[in-house]
C-alpha cells in the first residue's frame, strides 16, 4: 500500500490518508455567514470522495472581516447551529473536518461589511505600494485596543469552532490577510512592539494562539497556514518565515500548511496558472524543504500538486508529511477515491482557475469547463 494511504495520526486526531483539501471559498454562505446546505453538500461530497482531512472556506472571526460575498462567518454563537450540520455531515460521511478561521484586515471588502477596514499600519501608495483595500475605501491603522479586541474574536471565534463540532482549526495566517499583513514588512512599517523586528511582526500571531489554546484547551489541534514568502519588494522573506512559524510553534502551533503569495503578487500567487507537467506541481517544495531543515512539527504542502507519483515522492522524500489541494477537488470531488482504486491518472485540472468566476457571480462554486462538458 502507498504511503498516501496509510493512516496517521495529528494531535492525535486519526486520519485515513496524507490528502487535505484546502481552504477553498466558495461564495455560497448568506449574507450573515451563516452555512447553507449547498455548502454542506460539498463538504459530505468530498468526505465520501475520501479525502483524508477537509478545511472550509476562511470564515471571519469578526464582522469588520469579511472579505467576500458568500464568506461563512464564525463571529457570533447563532452562526454554531449551521456549522454543526457541516460537521455532522462530514463525520456521517467518514471524513474529518477542520475550520479555517480568518480577517482580512486591510484587504475586508468595506462595501459588503459597511465597516472600517483595519490595518497595521497605514500610509500614501508610495509608501505601502501593496496595501490598496478594495473598493478603495482608506483603512484605519490598529490601536492597541483594536488588537486586543481582535485576539479575542480569534479566541471567541475558535471556542465556536470546538462547539459546532468540528475536529481542530486552522488559522490563515497568508495570503495578504491580517495576520500575514502583520507578518509582512511590505504591510506592516509599524513602531510599536507589534512592528520592525521579526519577533515583533510575529506577536499577534502569538497573542492569537496563546488566546485561543487558552479557550479550546491543551489538545485541540491547531494548524496555521503560513505563507512561505510574499513574492514581494520589500516582503516576507523565507527566513523570517521560517522564524515566525519557529515562535508560533512554542506558542502551541500543532501543524502548518505551507503556502505563499498574496493577492497583490501576480503571476507568483497561491493559486498559479497553467500547471500541466510534474516539473511546475509542488511550487513551494524548496521552500518546505528549507523549514523542514530547521523545524520539528507535522507539514502540509499546498501549490500546484497534480500527479500521484509527484504526490508520493513528497511524502517519501520527506518533504512534506501531507499534500493539500483545492482546485483538483473542484472539478474532481472524488480524485482520491479514484487514485485509491486504481486509477493514477493526473487530475484532470487545467489549473485555469476559471472555477472562481462563478463564485465571484454568486452561482456556486465548479468546474467551468466540466460544467460545459456536460451541457
Amino acid at each position: 500500500m502507498s504511503i498516501l494511504f496509510q493512516p496517521s495520526s495529528l494531535k492525535g486526531l486519526e486520519l485515513a490518508n496524507r490528502f487535505v483539501r484546502s481552504a477553498t471559498w466558495a461564495g455560497l454562505a448568506e449574507p450573515d455567514g451563516s452555512c447553507t446546505a449547498n455548502e454542506i453538500k460539498i463538504m459530505a461530497r468530498l468526505a465520501r470522495g475520501r479525502v483524508g482531512l477537509l478545511i472550509t472556506g476562511h470564515t471571519y472571526v469578526s464582522p469588520e472581516g469579511q472579505a467576500h460575498p458568500g464568506q461563512l462567518g464564525i463571529y457570533k454563537d447563532e452562526l454554531i447551529p449551521g456549522l454543526k450540520s457541516l460537521t455532522g455531515a462530514v463525520h456521517e460521511a467518514g471524513g474529518k473536518v477542520l475550520c479555517q478561521i480568518s480577517h482580512a484586515g486591510l484587504w475586508a471588502d468595506a462595501a459588503l461589511t459597511g465597516l472600517e477596514p483595519l490595518a497595521p499600519t497605514v500610509g500614501t501608495p508610495d509608501e505601502l505600494p501593496y496595501a490598496r483595500p478594495p473598493q478603495g475605501r482608506p483603512p484605519r491603522q490598529m490601536g492597541r485596543a483594536d488588537i486586543e479586541r481582535i485576539v479575542e474574536s480569534f479566541g471567541r471565534a475558535a471556542e465556536r469552532v470546538k462547539a459546532a463540532g468540528f475536529d481542530g482549526l486552522e488559522l490563515h495566517g497568508a495570503h495578504g490577510y491580517l495576520l500575514n499583513q502583520f507578518f509582512s514588512p511590505a504591510f506592516n512599517r509599524r513602531r510599536d512592539d507589534y512592528g520592525g523586528a521579526v519577533d515583533n511582526r510575529a506577536r499577534l500571531g502569538l497573542e492569537v494562539i496563546r488566546r485561543i489554546r487558552q479557550g479550546v484547551g491543551p489538545d485541540y489541534p491547531i494548524l496555521i497556514k503560513l505563507g512561505c514568502q510574499d513574492f514581494l519588494e520589500g516582503g516576507l522573506t523565507l527566513e523570517d518565515s521560517i522564524q515566525i512559524a519557529a515562535r508560533l510553534l512554542e506558542a502551541g502551533l500543532d501543524a502548518l500548511e505551507l503556502s505563499g503569495g498574496t493577492g497583490a503578487s501576480g503571476r507568483l500567487a497561491s493559486g498559479r496558472l497553467g500547471i500541466n507537467s510534474p516539473e511546475k506541481e509542488a511550487y513551494f517544495r524548496e521552500e518546505a524543504r528549507a523549514f523542514r531543515a530547521r523545524l520539528d512539527l507535522p507539514l502540509i504542502l499546498v501549490g500546484g500538486i497534480r500527479s500521484f507519483e509527484v504526490a508520493e515522492s513528497l511524502v517519501l522524500d520527506g518533504t512534506a508529511d501531507y499534500l493539500s489541494m483545492c482546485r483538483p477537488f473542484i472539478r474532481e470531488p472524488e480524485l482520491i477515491k479514484r487514485w485509491q482504486e486504481g486509477d493514477r491518472c493526473p487530475a484532470t485540472c487545467l489549473s485555469d482557475s476559471k472555477c472562481f468566476d462563478p463564485v465571484w457571480a454568486r452561482e456556486g462554486l465548479y468546474c467551468v469547463v466540466e460544467e460545459r462538458k456536460a451541457q
